[in-house]
């Protein structure tokens, strides 16, 4: 099980080092086909959301250095990243790729946008051929494992999302979110979601930025809102009470210059922003001017986590859940890496046993058909005995921590690898 996970996330990097390592929607094709072309990677898959960055490759033989490729990739010093990054191999990669498809390890526990995540993100290792036999099995196991969490617990139950985070936070700044004016920058599901559930409790019209006016028509039209060119996004930002940016933007579109000029339009009427962008949208020096409100994916923690309670026993489960079907998988890959060793080894001894008939014919001459059949049944029988002992050892280090070994010596005792590739 060479499977091998680095990343970082929102309980090892704060944000301004997350955004650091964020990779866009536009950078991950060559970000995938780079990481693929690194040595010892056979297949690979990169995660990258607000709240976390991950790699997670396979390695049959043991030798891949992703510390190396991330500091290649991110031109960074080993010791910019070492104090953020952890580290899974095995059974540990497979048990924390499964915890965060099924939220367990996301800000909000049992969040459920996360799943939605990995799947875009295999969908795009798939397509740019990262992925093959061994990630395509892990990860159909782990989109499994995640509804199987969802449909025998209760943990995605009682919502607490980043979405209805922000509807809370905008609720004690302004006392009342009737009436509220939001506008939205960029799109994105979580932006999105966010404004649905600030009209739900009772917030008044929206305006949507994009800098594909297209898709700002198209976004606002869902909403019955506004929407407003990219180049007029200073002349009517001030309009709205409530502001949720999340682009794709490499750099801070909202600056503290920016802050002054809205607060002085407003005549000191409080702004709230919500920046759920990584790399941020909002400098954080506009969040220290008088009246304007900030908050970035980091400062929902606190307010987040009294709301974790509840889904305590929850979780729970779904931990148990989890440690078994990542044994389940455990035996079932090593299983797997134990069948073409099998298949080989027979392939082995049924050369030599064909070898040997045709060598006895020779000396024998032409049989009858009955001897004919004694010949093959009698070879037969003996290849079948030799292969019990060695399938049965096989079979039994496919469930135990040296299967990796057994297969080795197997295959070097028989010259198997040889005529493998031969």
């Amino acid at each position: 099980m060479n499977y091998y996970l680095v990343g970082i996330n929102h309980k090892t990097a704060p944000v301004d080092v997350r955004e650091k390592l964020a990779i866009s929607e536009r950078a991950l094709p060559d970000a995938l086909h780079r990481l693929v072309q690194h040595r010892g990677v056979d297949e690979g898959l990169i995660l990258s959301t607000c709240n976390r960055v991950e790699f997670l490759v396979y390695d049959a033989n043991g030798a891949c250095d992703l510390d190396a490729f991330l500091c290649q990739y991110f031109h960074a010093q080993p010791s910019q990243l070492k104090p953020y990054l952890y580290r899974y191999r095995g059974a540990e990669a497979i048990r924390h790729l499964f915890r965060v498809a099924a939220g367990l390890d996301s800000m909000v526990i049992g969040e459920s946008q996360i799943l939605g995540q990995v799947k875009q993100a295999y969908a795009a290792a798939r397509l740019a051929g990262a992925i093959h036999t061994r990630l395509d099995r892990l990860l159909n196991r782990t989109f499994m494992v995640a509804k199987r969490i969802r449909t025998e617990t209760s943990i995605g139950a009682s919502s607490v999302s980043i979405a209805s985070t922000a509807v809370e936070l905008a609720g004690k700044i302004f006392g009342s979110l009737i009436g509220k004016q939001i506008l939205i920058v960029g799109s994105g599901e979580m932006a999105e979601s966010a404004a649905r559930h600030l009209l739900t409790h009772g917030a008044g019209s929206i305006m949507v930025c994009n800098r594909t006016f297209e898709t700002a028509v198209r976004l606002a039209a869902t909403f019955g809102g506004q929407a407003i060119s990219f180049d007029r996004l200073y002349e009517c930002c001030d309009l709205a009470d409530i502001v949720i940016s999340s682009t794709g933007s490499p750099s801070t579109i909202f600056r503290r210059e920016h802050g002054e000029l809205f607060i002085r339009r407003r005549k000191n009427r409080p702004m709230f922003f919500f920046d759920i962008a990584v790399p941020r949208d909002v400098d954080p020096e506009l969040g220290k001017l008088d009246g304007i409100f900030l908050y970035d994916i980091d400062d929902l923690q606190q307010t987040v986590t009294a709301h974790l309670a509840e889904r305590g026993e929850e979780a729970v489960r779904a931990e148990g859940i989890i440690e078994k079907e990542v044994e389940r998988l455990r035996s079932s890959l090593q299983a797997f890496d134990v069948t073409p060793v099998i298949i080989s080894l027979r392939d082995h001894f049924e050369v030599i046993r064909q070898n040997e008939i045709e060598r006895l014919r020779k000396k024998l001459g032409k049989l009858t058909p009955d001897q004919e059949f004694a010949l093959k049944s009698l070879t037969r029988g003996i290849v079948n005995k030799i292969m019990h002992g060695h399938v049965s050892t096989l079979k039994s280090a496919a469930s135990s921590n040296d299967a990796a070994a057994v297969v080795n010596l197997v295959s070097r005792l028989f010259n198997l690898q040889n005529e493998r590739a031969a």
